[in-house]
């Protein structure tokens, strides 16, 4: 059974959990599914993502029992590996998202545990329904977050935030992760807000939208401020520079009324 759907409709790639029966938790097909799928909308003309899950909840975590299989492996030759870069294939699942050129917009309903959450927050927004629950649950388990969350969690929480999340485990309302910069914001329909969200995005200049991606990866990136104001402007040169990209500025400078005359 495929454990991840993707449609393209009007240059928006939906992007879809499917594993409802299990509150879409991940199992290490599931696992593999949203690195393939990923991959493929990165080389696709999507100009926006739409990531969701099927049911009652976006993603309920790993599915513990099926990794039974795991057991006994060596912890060393079975997470140290990096396997797509500078991951490996757990940390890809969410990582995998931010290497997609273009937005990539999570609709988050239900449970957002785990695993789950640390996918989302691979996202560029999360848009969650009001009743949505978000946890850092690796704790339960006596171990700690390692599909990305250190890397993702500091761009959108303060310390103590994270801090608090990871060693109680305990899951917060969509509310509180909204106070703290863990959800952008709320919806009752988020996949329908996520849509409508990523048909404006996908109506802007391609071109400028991925840059724009870039840009903003640089400047998360912990770079120096030369290097981050250097980027900023080896970006605009390169749109600026393109004929069929001088045509889409002059014509929307058309269509405003001038500030002064």
């Amino acid at each position: 059974m495929a454990r991840v759907s993707v449609t393209y409709e009007n240059h928006i790639a939906q992007v879809t959990l499917t594993r409802a029966d299990k509150m879409n938790a991940m199992d290490p097909e599931m696992i593999e599914a949203i690195i393939t799928v990923g991959q493929e909308v990165a080389s696709s003309d999507a100009r926006a993502v739409v990531l969701s899950g099927e049911g009652k909840g976006f993603c309920a975590g790993l599915d513990v029992m099926s990794f039974g299989a795991m057991a006994g492996q060596d912890p060393q030759e079975l997470i140290m590996p990096r396997t797509h870069g500078d991951t490996n294939r757990w940390q890809e699942v969410a990582l995998v998202w931010r290497r997609v050129p273009v937005p990539v917009i999570a609709a988050i309903h239900g449970v957002c545990y785990g695993a789950g959450f640390q996918l989302a927050l691979g996202a560029d927004i999360r848009i969650a329904a009001p009743d949505t629950k978000m946890a850092v649950m690796e704790m339960k388990w006596g171990l700690i977050p390692d599909m990305g969350g250190m890397v993702l969690l500091p761009q959108l929480a303060r310390s103590d935030v994270i801090r608090q999340l990871t060693y109680t485990a305990r899951p917060i309302p969509a509310e509180q992760g909204e106070r703290w910069g863990l959800v952008t914001s709320l919806a009752d329909d988020p996949v329908a807000a996520a849509t409508e969200l990523a048909t404006e995005i996908a109506g802007k200049s391609p071109s400028a939208i991925r840059a724009a991606k870039r840009l903003i990866s640089v400047a998360e990136s912990g770079a120096d401020r030369e290097t981050v104001l250097l980027a900023e402007s080896q970006e605009q040169a390169d749109l600026v520079g393109k004929p069929d990209q001088m045509e889409v500025i002059a014509a929307s400078m058309q269509k405003r009324a001038p500030v002064f005359k």
